[in-house]
């Protein structure tokens, strides 16, 4: 009967894998090692933002006054909506089957984004966009000629 002996796989430190058999023959015989690429580094993040963190703290620092005094700020108590958020406002409470709204707002939507998507495959197309351009320019010549260029007819 043949002994079947497992040969234990190590990696070294210097991110290589090395054949625990291979180690103990001699370094003139062909080692078995195999060097794994290494990982990039971590992506650097800048603070880009640094006003960011300033009005966040600026937030706080009002809220914990507020909570402290028991009065809003006079900076908070001013701020208004805009005209047209008043304005949907008043148009949505106006509305009876806001159900009906909603769903012709989102058949809306993803009719949007299936045109969108179908005319990005016929723009994909080697023949079809250059053909589509000729015929508007063609019709564009056409419906110049036939009524912007005559005295009459403007």
């Amino acid at each position: 009967m043949a002994s079947t002996s497992s040969t234990p796989l190590s990696i070294s430190s210097s991110s290589s894998l090395i054949d625990a058999k291979a180690s103990r023959q001699s370094a003139v015989a062909s080692p078995q090692c195999v060097s794994l690429p290494t990982l990039p580094p971590p992506p650097v993040q800048p603070q880009n933002r640094p006003w960011k963190a300033t009005a966040y703290c600026r937030k706080i620092a009002r809220n914990v006054m507020t909570m402290a005094t028991g009065e809003a700020p006079a900076e908070v108590a001013s701020t208004e909506l805009p005209e047209i958020v008043k304005t949907v406002q008043e148009a949505w409470d106006k509305v009876e089957d806001k159900y009906a709204v909603s769903s012709l707002v989102v058949a809306g939507g993803v009719a949007l984004w299936g045109s969108t998507g179908l005319i990005s495959a016929i723009d994909r197309l080697p023949l079809i966009p250059g053909v589509l351009e000729l015929v508007g320019i063609g019709y564009s010549g056409w419906f110049a000629y036939k009524n912007l260029v005559f005295k009459p007819d403007r």
